[in-house]
């Protein structure tokens, strides 16, 4: 295309070139082709300008158009933001409704809740209030319950002193009965020719008699025919079977308590004292029930306590009462008499009895020994069988024995003779019965030609020491040696030798005896054996 005339670029060539074959016209024609050129041109730039025109116009159509659907976008858009904020604003609004619905309701739930939470607070604090009331009722109710507890306590507890307090006051007057047939039990025993039976029987017959709790004692029983004396060793309650306290009161002052009133000490020891009295005078009454007065005329009673010495720990057994009584001479008590003074009874029985039996002030025993260790042998009446001159050397052993316990009898001793077996060496044994200087002796009868070996002393003494005796006594028909004169005053033995047998033989028993000894011995005259 010609950028000036706007012709397509062959037509300009075929122009050219028809010119140069025509030879020389061209510039004749160039005239009329520039005037032709122009007018196209001319024409073309109309064409132009109209087209541009055109085009113009049509832009200027577009840009109304564009304007337009510009306009109505535009109006449309704000249509649509119109309804949008429309839309918007009633969502707001709906919103804001809802909002406002669901704060009302949200209020609405939030007040009856705290209706129902205020309902429920004052319906539990009305509860509380309740519960606090009943609970402050029932606990006003427990602590007087509890105070009235307190109070029966009190009362039941006094009550309960009181009651033991007659117990051990009544211990004498309710005295059981129906013991004849255990008296006839024990009688039999004796006529079948069973001493020891008969102990045994006596022993078993006082055990079952019925005392109250913590009163009835163990009792031991030995009986000695020879004397027709029982001897009962009792087992008296401790201390603490008198209550120590007089009565229980009821404190209010808190906190509350059932406080204890201690008994005076004066008048626990004299209710034990008089306790120990009561027990005493029953023990020795039904022994002398339940045996027959053909059999039995005294009774040797001790009255013991087994407790612990404070000061060692060790158990001790002080004898608290002691009496040697008659039958006839205990039938004076009327036991039954409300008024009588069981210590002033002991008393007028001439019995031994601690002076502060509370604190186990022991007194010394009329019979300071057991004798359920020794076995007791039958009376034997050696005396009205001998010659007027008997050979004490030549007797029968065991009619020497018996002889030896004639004469302590005679002399003021009561005394038993023991059975030849297991005597642990003893021939006989005896008891002093002056409370002072008295108590039990351990006797050996040497029956024999020879000096008494000092071996023989030496064992006595030992005997003596482990049986708990005051002395012992070694009674020969013949003599001692120098060693046992000096050993046997050192030990509480006393010797007795033929010669001085012999003299006490005649002064008590009238017995002029003689000594058949082969030879003299030391420092004896021959009067001494004839």
């Amino acid at each position: 295309m010609d950028p000036v005339l706007g012709l397509p670029g062959f037509a300009w060539g075929q122009f050219l070139c028809f010119d140069v074959e025509r030879g020389g016209h061209w510039m004749a024609r160039r005239k009329s082709l520039a005037a032709q050129l122009l007018q196209v041109y001319q024409e073309r730039q109309k064409a132009k300008a109209a087209e541009a025109k055109r085009a113009e116009a049509e832009l200027a159509r577009q840009a109304r158009a564009t304007e337009r659907e510009a306009a109505a976008r535009a109006k449309e858009d704000a249509r649509m933001e119109r309804e949008a904020a429309q839309a918007w604003s009633r969502a707001q609004k709906g919103k804001q409704a809802r909002q406002s619905a669901d704060a009302r309701r949200a209020e609405q739930i939030v007040r009856d809740l705290e209706k129902r939470d205020a309902a429920r607070a004052k319906e539990l604090e009305q509860k509380r209030r309740i519960e606090g009331r009943e609970r402050a009722a029932a606990e006003r109710r427990a602590k007087q319950e509890a105070l009235e507890d307190m109070r029966r306590e009190a009362s039941e507890r006094t009550a309960e002193v009181e009651e033991r307090l007659s117990v051990l006051a009544s211990v004498l007057r309710l005295r059981p009965g129906g013991l004849r047939q255990l008296r006839l039990e024990a009688q039999r025993a004796f006529s079948e020719g069973n001493l020891e039976e008969f102990a045994v029987g006596v022993e078993k017959a006082l055990g079952s008699v019925g005392y109250p709790q913590g009163l009835g004692g163990p009792r031991r029983v030995a009986f000695a025919p020879e004397s027709r004396e029982l001897v009962v060793e009792v087992e008296l309650p401790g201390q603490a079977v008198v209550p120590a306290v007089a009565q229980y009161q009821f404190k209010a002052s808190a906190p509350p308590a059932v406080v204890p009133q201690p008994r005076k000490e004066g008048e626990t020891k004299a209710l034990y004292r008089d306790l120990v009295a009561r027990l005493a005078l029953r023990a020795i009454d039904e022994a002398f029930a339940v045996t027959p007065p053909a059999l039995v005329d005294q009774i040797a009673f001790n009255g013991k306590v087994r407790a612990k010495d404070r000061a060692t720990g060790k158990t001790i057994e002080p004898c608290l009462v002691s009496v040697r009584v008659s039958r006839e001479g205990f039938a004076d008590l009327v036991l039954d008499e409300p008024e009588l003074d069981p210590v002033a009874s002991l008393h007028h029985l001439d019995a031994i009895v601690s002076q502060h039996p509370y604190d186990l002030q022991p007194v010394r025993p009329v019979v300071s020994f057991d004798l359920s260790r020794y076995k007791i042998a039958p009376e034997r009446d050696v005396v009205a069988g001998l010659d007027s001159r008997p050979d004490l050397v030549s007797m029968d052993p065991t009619d020497f024995e018996h002889l030896i316990r004639r004469l302590f009898e005679k002399i003021g001793l009561k005394s038993w003779v023991t059975q030849a077996s297991r005597d642990d060496g003893i021939d006989a044994v005896a008891v002093n019965e002056e409370p002072l200087i008295g108590g039990l002796c351990i006797i050996q009868a040497k029956r024999t030609k020879n000096v008494v070996s000092a071996e023989t002393v030496r064992a006595v003494a030992g005997l003596v020491v482990d049986k708990g005796a005051s002395k012992g006594i070694v009674v020969t028909t013949a003599w001692f040696g120098k060693a046992s004169w000096d050993f046997a005053p050192r030990n509480r033995v006393e010797l007795i030798d033929g010669r001085h047998l012999k003299s006490l033989l005649l002064e008590h028993l009238g017995i002029d005896a003689l000594i058949g000894l082969p030879k003299l011995p030391p420092n004896w005259q021959a009067r001494d054996l004839s």
